[in-house]
């Protein structure tokens, strides 16, 4: 499974190179960096997980990776950039890795998406302690092209500044981890998913919709932002939208009165299921009997 955080809140050191940064934390895309073993990564990587879109991602994920034609190798992030940015004003800037919460916000705020330059090694195919180029970019730039979900990122990341005041920080990193990270969303065709932890790894596609084991509850912003998550397993429950339109209602508000009126209680376990629950699935333990 490969797992991000929208920081660089971790207790290992950090993998990428940091001492070219820029004050903003970017740096330059060197393509030429990239040999065909990294190309090649990213070939077998797109390979396998457009195999497993067909009812699994959402329709508008899927038809912006076909648009964005990043099938033959790692892409250039300013080709991409251009092709974004015509349709939602959105481009793409290249970081080391993870990096600090307030250049993160004020990067999604000003509708600069941050994408770790380098590709892990084969032998991490299945398995990535900290985001590379094909969890950013696979993971997280298709959904950047759909209007409405473009307007949540950006609005999600004006919410930083008054999240650190407020002593929200952890409340709104779980928004993204539920809804940017691994978010289901509801279609006519049934449940597909959409967040980027999710169709970036081939595991954990499957285990999100076929998989007896996680709950599968139905979006409240209150619920999310109490939920505590697991960043080193498969997820215990996801979050299930009507829309993406509800998703974008919903975090349209000042969120001070959910930082202040949850600030002194402990978050709600992973599994955790409430009565108030709007359960689509109640998600039974690993290996219980059937």
């Amino acid at each position: 499974m490969t797992v991000a955080i929208p920081a660089a809140n971790t207790d290992h050191g950090l993998r990428g190179d940091y001492s070219r940064v820029r004050d903003d934390y970017t740096l330059d895309q060197d393509m030429g960096a990239y040999g065909e073993a990294d190309h090649g990564t990213w070939r077998t990587l797109y390979r396998r997980q457009m195999a497993l879109m067909p009812g699994y991602a959402a329709d508008a994920f899927t038809g912006a990776v076909r648009a964005m034609g990043v099938a033959d190798g790692i892409p250039d992030l300013a080709r991409v950039s251009g092709w974004l940015s015509a349709r939602t004003g959105w481009t793409l800037v290249a970081v080391p890795g993870l990096i600090p919460d307030g250049a993160f916000f004020d990067h999604l705020a000003n509708r600069r998406f941050p994408v770790t330059w380098w590709i892990r090694t084969p032998e991490e195919m299945d398995y990535l302690v900290e985001p590379d180029i094909f969890h950013d970019f696979f993971g997280h730039v298709p959904m950047l092209a759909t209007p409405v979900f473009a307007d949540y990122l950006a609005a999600y990341g004006a919410k930083g500044v008054q999240a650190e005041a407020e002593g929200g920080l952890k409340m709104l990193a779980r928004l993204y981890w539920y809804m940017v990270e691994f978010g289901l969303v509801r279609t006519p065709a049934g449940l597909r998913a959409y967040g980027a932890g999710i169709l970036s790894s081939k595991g954990e596609t499957v285990h999100c919709l076929d998989s007896p084991e996680p709950n599968r509850i139905g979006f409240d912003l209150a619920r999310v932002m109490r939920t505590d998550y697991k960043i080193d397993t498969y997820q215990r429950t996801y979050f299930v939208l009507d829309s993406f339109d509800q998703l974008f209602a919903a975090t349209d508000r000042d969120f001070t009165p959910l930082y202040r009126a949850f600030k002194d209680t402990a978050p709600l376990a992973p599994d955790a299921v409430l009565p108030e629950d709007r359960v689509l699935h109640r998600g039974r333990p690993p290996h219980a009997a059937a």
